[in-house]
């Protein structure tokens, strides 16, 4: 992986961003309308630059080019090994200028260096170059039928694919979904976070580079509840999917449904449950991996282990080790080195932390550290690792994404208890398990509601094991080759013979 430097990193922020464009049929486009929105960094509120404010005109106009590309068959029709070759060459790109893509998307979302550089365009690369590999390794399937009948299914790609992804990992979680669709053969629309914009531009622009043909990979800016809203009405978007919060994602279905019932695949928020039992292996290691899995990014992760349960008769020893590693956390300038944790990705969520701590403590919640906002000289959004320990079922903290770096912590007596602290949200996106008995494990993991168990780990899976939700954290799965069904289409042929 690129080695760090600071002064390579103080050169790389030093330059100047270009004006944003969009990117549709291959050509670099202002909005149509002539109107562009101002990029304020996180790390200092300075203004980075512009980005163009699109509307439904834009979107048409990216969805004509998508589905020209389509039914051309410059991509769809290619044979998979040439797409194979093609995406192989992105991710190489993207390897090639990780360290200024890195750089670029910590300016715009706050994201510290080093998990900027790991998890995005390292990370985003890595799932190119997987889903990469896959496409000329998906077969078709000949069902048992009687001898006179010859019975086909094929994979076929859907057609147009619109991406709406987020700004906390717009790399990471783009790649997870741009990555396979194109994959199987389809052409994008993607529009990115106008709170995190930059980063996937440049990896857009990079796709070109390798070849991609024009239309296939369109990328249009601007506001989600103007561009967002006219990708998820379009008529000719043939699936839709997207990372996000709950609100956003019933609107997509809503609009599903008054267009034209394109599928539509949610991964949306999570209060995911860390239950910690008294046997587990290594109590020091678990505390470490326990305020990694909330305070990294600031929790703004979305299978972020935002409520702790922990069995009584180690409570207090673990609360204390925990405290220990949040209060020795750098908070600061993301690209600062001497920082490991870097500033919320805008005032709205630092305004949103600060106001879940104090509605905590309202309701009965005890401030075990943290609770401060940092760094007001800066003009950036900073706020201290925080943990609030006494909590209950009934409190908002509990029950709702706070996206921010917020624990909320609690004892549990029995397993049973336990089980029940983890299901008792609408959520169930992740959720990890600490215990040396291997058959409290296999029955925890069976009953925790959730898309992901971890045992004895936070967040260690990669880009072979999928990611899905179950009840109000979405439906479909990221990640893995599962991730492929999202983009295809089966088609029965019978044949006669």
């Amino acid at each position: 992986m690129t080695q760090l430097d600071q002064s390579n990193i103080d050169a790389l922020r030093s330059l100047q961003i270009p004006k944003g464009c969009n990117i549709i049929d291959g050509t670099f486009e202002p909005a149509a309308t002539g109107r562009e929105l101002e990029v304020t960094s996180p790390i200092d509120g300075a203004v980075l630059g512009s980005i163009p404010d699109s509307d439904h005109t834009d979107v048409d106009k990216a969805v004509d080019a998508a589905r020209h590309s389509f039914e051309s068959g410059v991509w769809s029709g290619l044979a998979p090994v040439m797409r194979k070759k093609v995406l192989l060459k992105w991710a190489e790109l993207i390897e090639a200028n990780a360290l200024e893509i890195a750089v670029l998307g910590a300016r715009d979302n706050g994201t510290d260096i080093r998990m900027a550089l790991k998890g995005e365009p390292v990370s985003a690369a890595a799932t190119i170059r997987f889903y990469a590999e896959a496409t000329d390794k998906v077969n078709g399937e000949i069902t048992p039928t009687r001898p006179d009948v010859l019975s086909l299914i094929r994979k076929e790609p859907v057609g147009v694919v619109g991406v709406i992804i987020p700004w906390n990992f717009p790399l990471m979680i783009g790649a997870w979904k741009v990555a396979p669709a194109l994959a199987a053969g389809n052409s994008v629309v993607l529009k990115p976070s106008e709170e995190a914009t930059f980063s996937t531009l440049r990896i857009a622009e990079l796709a070109h580079e390798a070849g991609l043909p024009p239309g296939v990979l369109n990328v249009v800016t601007g506001r989600g509840s103007v561009v967002g809203e006219a990708l998820g009405l379009h008529m000719d978007v043939d699936v839709l999917a997207f990372t996000g919060s709950g609100h956003v994602g019933r609107k997509l279905m809503e609009y599903s449904g008054r267009s034209n019932l394109k599928r539509i695949y949610l991964e949306l928020g999570g209060k995911s449950p860390n239950i910690v039992f008294a046997d587990a292996p290594d109590l020091e290691d678990t505390a470490a991996q326990t305020a990694a899995s909330i305070f990294r990014n600031n929790g703004q992760v979305c299978v972020a282990a935002s409520r702790l349960m922990v069995e009584r008769p180690v409570y207090d020893d673990f609360m204390k080790l925990v405290r220990g590693h949040a209060e020795a956390l750098s908070v600061g300038d993301p690209l600062r080195l001497e920082n490991n944790t870097g500033a919320l990705a805008n005032s709205a969520q630092l305004t949103k932390t600060t106001a879940a701590v104090q509605l905590a403590l309202e309701q009965g919640a005890v401030l075990s550290t943290g609770g401060a906002v940092l760094h007001h000289e800066s003009g950036g959004f900073y706020h201290q690792p925080t943990i609030l320990t006494d909590v209950t079922r009934d409190m908002d903290v509990v029950q709702n994404e706070v996206f921010g770096p917020v624990l909320a912590a609690r004892a549990f007596d029995t397993e049973e208890e336990a089980v029940q602290m983890a299901n008792e949200t609408v959520f169930g996106l992740s959720s990890a398990v600490w215990t040396s008995n291997l058959s409290k494990a296999h029955r925890m993991a069976g009953r925790i509601k959730s898309g992901q168990v971890h045992v004895n780990c936070f967040s260690g899976s990669d880009v072979t094991s999928p990611l899905s939700g179950v009840r109000q954290s979405g439906n479909g799965a990221d990640k893995s080759l599962h991730a492929l069904e999202k983009y295809e289409n089966l088609k029965a042929t019978w044949i006669q013979i």
